[in-house]
């Protein structure tokens, strides 16, 4: 029975060295002089530290490499060359007008020249009307506080000498922007009407005064609007007018 095991033992013994000479040829034998595992986290943060204090033994970069622009610098770039074609719609490149209104937009991101235009002429005509009608309460929120006053006086007199204006709008042919600045935080942006008209002021005895009830008139104003782009009242205000010669 002794000597049966011993064979056995024997066995598994001679089993056991093959196998471990099996696996040191297939892994290697550790000599000392291997190379320690590279951690190239820690080597990316080397460099990065070495670039940043400036020292000049930090690994070059490989000048092939070209940097892609990013999502948001595509989208930033394209939304300028956007601003860009809109802009010189309404003035052209170079222009100081071009540039005034570049300046708007750069403080006041809701700017659209063209949607402003569209709105002037919204208020042109609301004006207009309400003036003829002697409507303080719709021109209060549509001029500034010096405008309203010279308005309201020139209804306050009309309506002292008990005249009355018949008056019709007929449309505007052309509006454009003519002038704009940024001063400090007040834009102003100036708009040159060309509208159509009817107008008639009668005096107390309903006699025709000033105008013709029947004839359309040809008006050019030039309005300057204003607006203090840090409030978020995204409103503007009339704040000065003329009459083209």
């Amino acid at each position: 029975m002794g000597d049966f095991l011993d064979v056995y033992s024997i066995i598994f013994l001679v089993l056991a060295v093959v196998v471990l000479l099996k696996l040191r040829s297939v892994l290697g034998q550790r000599t000392g002089n291997e190379r320690p595992p590279v951690d190239r986290y820690s080597e990316r943060r080397r460099e990065d530290n070495s670039a940043a204090n400036g020292n000049n033994d930090a690994p070059e970069i490989n000048d092939n490499v070209v940097s892609l622009p990013s999502r948001n610098e595509e989208d930033e770039e394209r939304r300028r060359e956007a601003e860009d074609r809109r802009l010189e719609k309404v003035a052209p490149a170079g222009s100081a007008l071009n540039e005034a209104l570049r300046a708007i937009i750069s403080s006041d991101r809701s700017f659209e020249p063209r949607n402003f235009v569209n709105g002037a002429k919204a208020a042109y005509e609301m004006i207009v009307t309400a003036f003829a009608a002697g409507d303080r309460k719709s021109l209060k929120n549509l001029l500034s506080r010096e405008v309203y006053d010279g308005f309201v006086a020139a209804i306050t007199d009309r309506e002292s000498r008990k005249e009355t204006v018949s008056s019709t709008f007929i449309g505007i042919d052309k509006a454009e922007i003519v002038e704009a600045s940024l001063k400090d935080s007040i834009a102003q942006v100036t708009v040159r009407f060309r509208s159509k008209l009817i107008s008639a002021t009668r005096n107390e005895d309903g006699a025709i005064i000033e105008g013709d009830p029947n004839q359309v008139v040809d008006v050019t104003d030039i309005w300057t609007f204003s607006r203090d782009v840090t409030q978020r009242d995204p409103n503007w205000k009339l704040v000065a007018t003329e009459t083209a010669d």
